[in-house]
């Protein structure tokens, strides 16, 4: 790929991930254990683990930010850099959205037949917490279909540097 098609594709995740930030940090600086109790009764130790994976998401998608602008302000533009930046952000970021390490929810691939969201939690959680994965769940779809092409390049060049 190009110098201008990969600084282009930085831009838009280097936004996406302001975004995300956003969201996550408003959510977040509004939420605690007791008030996800308060909306909704239920599991306490779960309530706390989804917490828990949203508060890394955010550490990952703040770092991604960071070193999207790092690489955008950098010149001359590092595409090799800003590939594996992107790589990065693919799969901390991303791929963690959809399926956190520790399987607090999960991503249902039969979603996409049905139009509904895809993300399930393994217990129910308040509608703050549905409400906030509704809302986020399009734009990291959108990004992981424009990041794919990193997880196949990178490896792909990892394997024929050996």
């Amino acid at each position: 790929m190009g110098n201008a098609i990969v600084k282009t594709q930085m831009e838009d995740v280097k936004n996406f991930l302001g975004n995300t930030v956003s969201v996550f940090e408003d959510f977040l600086n509004e939420t605690t254990v007791s008030g996800l109790l308060s909306e909704e009764q239920g599991n306490k130790d779960y309530y706390k683990q989804v917490l828990s994976n949203i508060r890394k998401l955010l550490v990952y998608c703040e770092e991604g930010l960071d070193a999207c602008n790092i690489i955008i302000l950098g010149e001359p533009f590092q595409k090799g850099a800003a590939e594996k930046t992107l790589y990065r952000i693919y799969h901390q970021c991303v791929e963690e959205f959809f399926s956190p390490k520790n399987d607090t929810w999960f991503e249902n691939s039969r979603s996409a037949y049905t139009g509904k969201n895809s993300i399930r939690f393994h217990e129910p959680v308040p509608h703050s917490v549905q409400n906030l994965f509704k809302g986020l769940e399009s734009d990291f779809q959108h990004i992981r279909e424009e990041l794919e092409y990193y997880e196949t390049d990178y490896r792909t060049k990892m394997i024929q540097s050996r």
